[in-house]
């Protein structure tokens, strides 16, 4: 029987940890040719079929599989926490991740409740959610947020369980640069630990009262003042921007990743980050706000990220707790979001998770 064979994807392996910085890349595995017996590059695996038996039309549309070796998947999910869900919304995206198999999962940011500067309660929340990490099973980067790094105590502790605020690495030639939009720590809202804690206790007790608590945090001046205040970066910081940018010339995109979507009031120093981007392929992740936004400033695109089991701040169509899929391909990146309750595994949906699948928004 006669089979025709088709190409398929070649297998992708990491190859250089450099500090800070990971290096990593696909390649196809070798085979050997039928004619001299040598080594070539092959792909690992194939499409075939009974030619004899479909020598003419065929029951598919094309042969031109999405299977470039070069191509990569990864996922990007938002804030857990400030004010987080009782349905445990965050834990129940891992399971999730994990029947989508991308090949790593970046975070922008607010993964602990924080806001306290006791380094045996921080780390009893950094605990937990190592701990539902534990369940994933590819990579994990975190991005530093306000509430990760709420005050001095706070980012020493990142800083004994993270090693760096700030750091960049490479993938299949493609440049991935996580900034810390909280250096310094912002100075938080007065009483923030204790609303939070009581937010978090009213979700249970009572759910109504929660909410109208909520809304009153939202609203308070201090508050909408702080959301609004531009976000500085250090000389330093820029400098390792500047740095790493000129180290990685040659890359086919740039992915930035910061907690604070700070590009809806630019600073003179993100400006500056602005200036120095300019003329590469580059894209812009960020959380904070408990709501998905897209801009396209000067054919850039912004992306601000739903959340991922925090609570809602405001009402519309961004109100969804949902991860987003980038496939990298040779004309940059595919980005689609996926809302968390679209995603559940061979079984069906579990009625004992509805809340956890479907969050009602700030209505």
């Amino acid at each position: 029987m006669k089979h025709e064979r088709i190409s398929s994807r070649g297998a992708c392996a990491v190859v250089l940890f450099v500090g800070l910085s990971l290096v990593a890349g696909c390649a196809s595995a070798p085979a050997t040719t039928e004619t001299t017996g040598q080594a070539a590059v092959q792909p690992t695996t194939v499409f075939s079929y009974d030619t004899a038996k479909l020598s003419g039309a065929k029951p598919w549309s094309s042969e031109d599989f999405r299977n470039n070796p070069e191509n990569f998947q990864f996922v990007i999910i938002g804030d857990r926490t400030g004010g987080a869900n009782v349905a445990h919304t965050f834990k129940l995206a891992i399971g999730q991740l994990n029947l989508l198999q991308p090949e790593f999962v970046i975070n922008v940011g607010d993964l602990i409740e924080g806001y306290s500067d006791d380094k045996a309660e921080l780390n009893a929340e950094w605990d937990e959610m190592d701990g539902m990490l534990q369940e994933l099973e590819m990579p994990f980067f975190r991005t530093p947020g306000n509430h990760d790094i709420a005050n001095d105590i706070a980012k020493e502790v990142w800083l004994e369980r993270n090693g760096a605020t700030r750091y960049d690495f490479v993938y299949n030639n493609t440049l991935f640069l996580v900034l810390d939009s909280e250096d310094p720590p912002r100075t938080p809202p007065e009483g923030i630990k204790e609303k939070l804690d009581e937010y978090n206790r009213l979700q249970t007790a009572d759910p109504a009262k929660a909410k109208a608590m909520l809304a009153e945090f939202m609203a308070d001046e201090s508050v909408v003042a702080g959301l609004g205040k531009p976000v500085d970066f250090s000389d330093e910081q820029i400098a390792w921007i500047e740095d790493t940018l000129a180290q990685n010339p040659d890359v086919r995109w740039t992915f930035l990743f910061l907690h604070d979507p700070v590009w809806e009031n630019p600073s003179e120093s993100f400006k500056a980050i602005q200036q120095v981007l300019e003329g590469r392929d580059h894209t812009f992740f960020a959380g904070h706000l408990h709501y998905y936004d897209y801009d396209d400033i000067d054919g850039v695109e912004y992306i601000t990220m739903g959340p991922a089991g925090a609570s809602f701040h405001q009402e519309g169509p961004g109100n969804v707790d949902h991860i987003t899929w980038v496939t990298m391909t040779e004309d940059g990146p595919q980005i689609g979001n996926i809302a968390l309750k679209g995603v559940f595994d061979r079984k069906g949906l579990d009625p004992e998770l509805f809340g956890a699948y479907d969050r009602k928004g700030a209505e």
